[in-house]
């Protein structure tokens, strides 16, 4: 997921008082109304290289160590820092020059990533699987690409009194893309199926729908202005050139973070702390099938049921945040996402049945939710230098996706050579490292440097 649910504020003057009517007046603005629009095409492509893609593979009849692997062509989402201060600093002939610096990179991005879904379409992957890692590595390429365009269209786009309200229906689109990306895209597959269309070609026509449904975020990049900051910040660095634009947007964020006091061992913690999400995560799909659920009780209540757990678990992570300081709010997200784990042991030798694949399901995501919400709160706090905030939020959410994309990529071997109820247990115990970091950091003096963290 990658997606944003909290925001870091530093103003502590007190804010006044409004009453509902303007409270809801304000997710009605143009400026929040793009940004929600622009959440749902973040939110659409990422299940379409992920969990949606290993369904397909599954009933392919691909082995479950190939499927395992394929969590590394989630690379670029873990290495998309690495050229976010290109789309910062460069632009793209004709696009930059007709629509504008951010909205520029916006359409190239969104028209690579139709492009990489039709040709993912049409792969085979019964038949060829390293064609398919190409076409997912592209998929994902051009959709991390489409994330560091958004993040910094949403900050730059809004000004602070409508950044909450943007940040909110940006999380709620993100959900419902990713809804339609797993269970829309299952239930369309299927309804292709039963007119009569052979497995792989319903697959195929599935695909291209996911693709004409990245139109939403193009018309709206087309409806959109440019940001007025991008603007300014066009105008100051025109006259530079376009590699020392680069080079100093690269530099001032790594270096201004790796300065910090233990620097190192809080990376070490952004990569460990969502691990054991990640590993059971990867495996959650093939699970699911393999115990005989049909592809649409998994979109149905693992994307349907699924997604209401996550979204009360984002208020309930919200609330422990505020009630508890961020190392005691991370040390509970922390625990609770591990032990969740063990409901889909349990489902594991409860057999196929309906009820306990729900509660499992609403258990697991329920919790990841309160731990993912508080994990943004901790990275947003990290990002405290607004000369960097885009380069250095890239760089700690690609780390965040280590987990993801390679740390996690064994568990199909794992999964294959311990059993079902066994692996989740396992998944459990993978937590224990970044518990271990949280303490250390805590004693140092870690969480405390970093002031108080607003939800």
């Amino acid at each position: 997921m990658t997606a944003p649910e909290i925001a870091s504020e530093t103003n502590t003057t007190p804010a006044a008082k409004t009453s509902w009517r303007d409270s809801f007046a304000v997710y009605l603005q143009p400026r929040v109304l793009i940004v929600l629009f622009l959440g749902f095409s973040s939110g659409l492509p990422l299940a379409l290289s992920g969990s949606t893609l290993l369904v397909w593979m599954r009933e392919a009849g691909v082995d479950l160590g190939t499927i395992g692997l394929f969590a590394l062509v989630g690379t670029p989402y873990t290495l998309k820092f690495l050229w976010a201060p290109l789309v910062d600093a460069l632009h793209v002939p004709l696009f930059t020059t007709r629509f504008g610096r951010r909205r520029g990179w916006l359409l190239f991005s969104q028209l690579l990533l139709i492009a990489t879904i039709l040709l993912l379409a049409i792969t085979d992957p019964a038949r060829s699987p390293p064609f398919v890692a190409l076409a997912a590595l592209l998929v994902a390429t051009a959709s991390s690409t489409q994330d560091i365009v958004v993040d910094a269209f949403r900050v730059e786009s809004l000004p602070e009194s409508e950044q909450a309200a943007g940040m909110a229906s940006y999380v709620a689109a993100y959900r419902i893309g990713m809804l339609v990306s797993t269970a829309g895209a299952l239930f369309i597959v299927s309804g292709f199926e039963s007119t009569g269309l052979a497995r792989s070609a319903a697959w195929m026509w599935g695909y291209v729908v996911m693709a004409a449904m990245v139109l939403i975020g193009t018309v709206t990049a087309l409806l959109a202005t440019e940001p007025e900051q991008s603007i300014r910040a066009e105008a100051k660095t025109h006259a530079e050139a376009a590699f020392v634009r680069v080079l100093h947007a690269a530099t001032g964020a790594f270096t201004e973070f790796l300065t910090r006091k233990d620097a190192m061992a809080a990376l070490a913690f952004v990569v460990l702390f969502k691990f054991t999400d990640a590993f059971s995560g990867t495996m959650t799909a093939p699970f699911v099938i393999d115990l005989g659920f049909s592809r649409n009780d998994y979109a149905t209540i693992v994307k349907g049921v699924g997604l209401a757990a996550t979204l009360i678990g984002g208020f309930a992570g919200g609330f422990v945040a505020r009630r508890y300081s961020l190392a005691a709010s991370l040390l509970i997200g922390g625990s609770l996402q591990a032990v969740a784990n063990l409901s889909f042991s349990w489902l594991a030798l409860s057999g196929t049945s309906h009820w306990a694949l729900a509660l499992a399901i609403t258990t697991e995501n329920f919790t990841s939710a309160i731990g993912t919400v508080i994990f943004v709160a901790y990275l947003s706090a990290l990002c405290q230098n607004p000369l960097h905030t885009a380069t250095q939020y890239a760089l700690l959410t690609a780390l965040a996706a280590v987990g993801r994309t390679y740390l996690s990529s064994g568990a199909g071997f794992v999964a294959k050579a311990a059993g079902w109820p066994l692996f989740f247990v396992i998944c459990v115990l993978v937590a224990v490292p970044s518990l271990i970091l949280l303490a250390w950091l805590d004693r140092r003096g870690h969480f405390e440097a970093l002031g108080p963290v607003k939800v």
